[in-house]
């Protein structure tokens, strides 16, 4: 299944992306703004395991996000479970070099319409730290609204951090 974003593609991963994955995610400021469970240092090895663990799903819930022929990044959905299995967090990530070009902010709508449309999910959210303005102006860029503030939620690399909580809500019928 792919799902094409006009500035780029999303599709599932493959093998052959581990490079690809290596050289934009080994990066300490992509790392700064991801949960923990993303390595770092990101080697080869964390690629083909994290590729292995995702090829799998069904239905795909984790794309790469690929510019011409490169995989430049991520993005994925966590549905949530029991009485909140109606929603799910998106996660997403580009390497450096593709920062500033609209890239997430297309693939942020694409696959949000995805788990509307495709997943029947009702809410999708997403729970950027406070200070990630880029990450902050993705999602309002996508439609996504800002529903609260999350005080000393969060702590990365040995600094306790607030989060936004942002989410879109499928539209009614």
């Amino acid at each position: 299944m792919e799902l094409q974003c006009g500035v780029c593609l999303l599709r599932p991963w493959r093998e052959s992306d581990a490079a690809g994955i290596v050289r934009h995610a080994n990066d300490r400021d992509v790392w700064l703004n991801l949960r923990d469970r993303f390595p770092h240092p990101y080697g080869t090895a964390d690629a083909h395991a994290y590729i292995r663990s995702v090829v799998s799903q069904s239905p795909p819930l984790s794309f790469a996000i690929v510019v011409g022929d490169d995989p430049a990044g991520g993005i994925g959905l966590r549905p949530g479970t029991d009485i909140e299995r109606c929603s799910a967090e998106i996660g997403y990530w580009v390497g450096r070099t593709y920062w500033g070009r609209g890239i997430m902010t297309a693939a942020v709508r694409a696959v949000t319409t995805y788990a509307f449309k495709s997943l029947d999910l009702l809410r999708v959210f997403a729970l950027p730290f406070t200070d990630n303005a880029a990450s902050v102006r993705v999602l309002e860029k996508a439609g996504y609204m800002r529903e609260g503030l999350l005080r000393s939620s969060a702590i990365k690399a040995g600094q306790v951090r607030d989060q936004y909580l942002y989410a879109a809500v499928r539209p009614g019928p």
